[in-house]
């Protein structure tokens, strides 16, 4: 607890001597109006699902090491991972893939591990997948964070019998030959699968389909479903509206949500830029794009409309994130990339245009929870670390079941380049015992920005922000960058916020007894 209270209280001293410099820059301005009556639907805790594939480190080393291993586990599953991740309180784990879901066949993931058949991850740097976690292992990792799941389903190589026969051994109660499988091979009780995904990116690596052949065969692996989960059907990854408009059409009856799939990268697929050493330019570049996901959302969300005005099948954005070139020295096929403060402000604009979009947005999945792409944690051997973007999904989290209020934002811009961007971004909500919690981000990484709002009350929460817009933590210096504890009083013209360049800042106020 001191070492904790110490790191905080010098966080807090670095935030005062930047804030000391960045004063002497005259300030963005914006201000906030919110209409505290004007209420969306809540923020399902879902939207703030994470994703684990069969993917490099990102289960082997990274989460799971083991029973047998030297480092502190339970049952396989590293302890320290695993209780970062529980104070997070994620609410929903994507697994085994991605891609790899596509080529996956559940049975090489049950019974004796030491009898396991070994294959080739042939999507991801074609090393051997020992199989060594299954069905039995990841439900247990969900177990351990407390967290539902979400099957990604195999459609582009395995029959629809097989999927069926996969759900009915999770969840039946049996008396069938599954059931009295999945009890010889050590569980009694059935597992409880919220989400089942027919197919993974479809128009891809999952079987490279035309959409009105995805739709017919959706359909038929999802006639045969079982176990109540609710039926994800894989929608959008490339900009193909005509895609969603005829899941829409032919499917609406066999599904319960669709996916969005979309990465942030400032370069291109051959090239997709380094997640550390960049300029303002592609800072800029890469936040432009990271909010060009809201336009996505609603031109799906017009598309469905038109079938769907009752909006009762989800969107679900089951993959977003940053995606740069890999670390120098790393497979490449194991996507493992540094992250930094430029990817702690994708997570949170993309948060906030979730929380804008709630009537339909109803549970994403960031890619990934460790050593892979944007993760929440990085860790090698016996040492992790918690990455900025770990520390904007701590900060936010009394948005997960809020109610989003109504908000009015008038922002001064700033440009980079042909990228031209407002300097601020809000999201603020009220949460059942009736707190009022606001996040403000500061995309200029130059100016500070000075926001005017019509809150009232005293406001406490931190403050994420750095002095170079690729700081980022370290296996030697695992706490570079933590946030800081931040609180302002509303004067007599409501709450005004004070941030310094390239900053995230969340905090609440409690609800009037």
């Amino acid at each position: 607890m001191k070492l904790h209270l110490h790191r905080r209280l010098l966080a807090a001293c670095a935030l005062a001597s930047f804030l000391n410099v960045a004063a002497a820059i005259e300030p963005a301005q914006a201000d906030l109006v919110i209409d505290a009556q004007d209420a969306g639907p809540r923020i399902d805790p879902d939207i703030y699902g994470q994703f684990a594939e069969q993917l490099g480190a990102g289960i082997y080393g990274g989460l799971w090491v083991g029973p047998e291993s030297a480092i502190p586990n339970t049952r396989g599953w590293r302890n320290d991972v695993v209780q970062a991740l529980r104070h997070l309180e994620v609410p929903v784990v994507r697994w085994p893939g991605g891609c790899f879901a596509d080529d996956y066949d559940w049975r090489d993931g049950i019974g004796d591990p030491a009898k396991r058949p070994v294959r080739l991850n042939r999507w991801w740097g074609g090393v051997p997948e020992s199989n060594r976690v299954g069905t039995h292992e990841f439900m247990d990792l969900a177990e351990q964070l407390g967290a539902q799941v979400l099957i990604a389903g195999n459609m582009g190589s395995m029959s629809p019998r097989d999927l069926s026969q996969w759900m009915e051994y999770m969840t039946a109660t049996g008396p069938s030959a599954l059931t009295d499988e999945r009890r010889r091979n050590g569980r009694d009780k059935p597992w409880k699968v919220k989400y089942v995904g027919v197919g993974n990116e479809s128009w891809g690596c999952g079987g490279n389909m035309r959409p009105e052949y995805q739709a017919d065969l959706h359909n038929r692996y999802a006639t045969f479903l079982n176990g109540g989960a609710l039926r994800v059907a894989s929608g959008d990854g490339t900009g193909n509206e005509h895609l969603i408009d005829v899941l829409m059409e032919r499917s609406i009856g066999q599904m319960d949500a669709l996916t969005l799939h979309y990465y942030t990268l400032p370069g291109n697929w051959t090239k997709k830029g380094s997640a550390t050493g960049f300029d303002a330019a592609a800072w800029a570049h890469t936040l432009k794009l990271a909010r060009g996901i809201e336009g996505r959302i609603e031109a799906i969300d017009a598309l469905m409309d038109k079938r769907d005005p009752q909006r009762r099948i989800g969107l679900f954005v089951d993959e977003w994130g940053t995606w740069y070139d890999a670390e120098p020295g790393t497979n490449p096929g194991f996507l493992y990339q540094q992250n930094t403060l430029r990817d702690a402000l994708v997570a949170a604009l993309t948060l906030d245009v979730f929380h804008r979009h709630t009537d339909r947005v109803r549970m994403t999945s960031i890619a990934q929870m460790v050593n892979v792409l944007q993760a929440m944690v990085l860790a090698d051997g016996n040492r992790m670390l918690l990455t900025p973007t770990y520390h904007v999904y701590d900060m936010y989290k009394p948005f997960k079941g809020a109610t989003p209020l109504k908000i009015r934002l008038s922002t001064s811009r700033w440009q980079r380049g042909e990228d031209d961007l407002p300097a601020v971004d809000a999201s603020v909500a009220r949460t059942a015992d009736g707190a009022t919690v606001i996040a403000i981000v500061n995309l200029d990484p130059e100016r500070p920005a000075h926001v005017h709002t019509n809150l009232k009350g005293e406001f406490r929460g931190r403050i994420l922000t750095a002095a170079k817009m690729d700081a980022h933590n370290t296996f030697d210096q695992p706490h570079a960058i933590e946030p800081a504890l931040f609180s302002a009083r509303a004067g007599s013209e409501g709450l005004t916020l004070d941030l310094p360049p390239k900053a995230v800042l969340v905090a609440s106020a409690p609800g009037r007894r």
